[in-house]
């Protein structure tokens, strides 16, 4: 299956997380830099395109600055990024080098991909560095982001990545041996294949201990949610083997492979349904959900149960059952204080052109 699924990748993201770049001082591991930019060249030579999603900004900083443990003030975690950043974009570009390959630097922040003009600009960039044959290395602007522009980590920012362009695979470089059953106990084993993400699955996921780290495996289900929607297949994989990336690609049994459902998301409802915050919140009813499900019909005004949120027209919403669990989002033809008010009537509050079902 794994053979069947990934012999013809041609274009794939792969994310080095904070764990396999730095060592036990928080400064970049420079063994494990060359060792994983000599595999990204392999791929290279044999004709696969490569996206990297690294992350180590802040955690290179960090040693720079002094600090043992990641700042908990916002101005120090900047400093940190904005030195580390340099140092990250310095050793890859001369490691590289060393093969003949050339790398742009690309900084996101969250509003970058949210906005539909830039959203595309940042597409058309990356892919026109695929075409000149240069490696893109993208980061959060982790120097200039604040909350309420962060993509949250860069498992996620990885998987906006690979279904923003889109790519044939998503490979998150961690740590770990893959998805781990039991994880801290005797019974310990990692789960090889994942054919849909479920509350066990969720369940077996935890965060991170790490202090130059920021998420930890429930980030990466995350990301898991987004590229199988989109119909990308993803591995979760240990950064530190010297031929992951060659076993991977090959079909061997390494890491654990997510399973992509089938048919992808246009992109402007992969826009709708993964690039943004959401404004506001739209609990409906049995009915409600059946209609947008199963029919696919618009929403409707008598199908709302309850709403959250002061959001306007034109933003995206998040649409919940009565349990509150969140099964679509779509853009709103209507505002929060018209339909407070009950002005709207049976107008359409989300068309169906700009829902999806998650």
């Amino acid at each position: 299956m794994r053979s069947e699924l990934l012999r013809n990748v041609k274009r794939v993201v792969v994310k080095l997380g904070t764990g396999i770049l730095t060592d036990s001082r928080k400064r970049p591991d420079q063994v494990q830099f060359a060792q994983l930019v000599a595999q990204v060249a392999a791929l290279r030579a044999a004709g696969t395109e490569v996206v990297l999603v690294t992350s180590g900004a802040v955690g290179a900083g960090m040693g720079v600055l002094g600090h043992e443990e990641r700042p908990a003030s916002l101005a120090e975690r900047q400093a940190c990024a904005a030195v580390g950043q340099s140092r990250l974009m310095a050793m890859y570009e001369a490691l590289f080098r060393h093969y003949g390959l050339s790398v742009g630097q690309v900084l996101l922040t969250h509003e970058d991909l949210a906005d539909h003009t830039r959203h595309l600009n940042a597409r058309n960039t990356l892919l026109t560095l695929l075409k000149h044959g240069i490696i893109p290395i993208i980061n959060e602007n982790d120097a200039v982001s604040v909350t309420e522009l962060k993509f949250g980590d860069n498992d996620r920012l990885s998987a906006l990545v690979a279904s923003l362009l889109p790519v044939d695979l998503l490979v998150i470089l961690t740590t770990a041996d893959g998805l781990l059953e039991g994880f801290g106990t005797a019974a310990e084993h990692r789960i090889p294949v994942v054919e849909r993400i479920d509350g066990a699955i969720e369940g077996m996921a935890g965060g991170t201990t790490s202090v130059t780290a920021t998420g930890g495996m429930a980030t990466k289900i995350q990301a898991a949610k987004i590229v199988l929607r989109s119909a990308i297949p993803l591995v979760i994989a240990p950064g530190r083997r010297f031929d992951v990336l060659e076993r991977i690609l090959s079909g061997a049994d390494e890491g654990t492979l997510f399973l992509p459902n089938s048919g992808r998301l246009p992109s402007r409802k992969r826009w709708i349904a993964f690039y943004h915050h959401a404004a506001g919140t739209l609990t409906v009813d049995t009915g409600a959900r059946r209609a947008l499900e199963e029919q696919g019909r618009s929403l409707l005004a008598p199908g709302i149960q309850s709403h959250e949120g002061d959001f306007s027209v034109g933003e995206v919403v998040r649409i919940c059952d009565e349990t509150g669990r969140e099964f679509a989002r779509g853009i709103t033809r209507v505002n929060a204080t018209d339909l407070a008010a009950g002005t709207s009537g049976r107008k359409e509050v989300v068309h169906r052109d700009d829902l999806v079902i998650l």
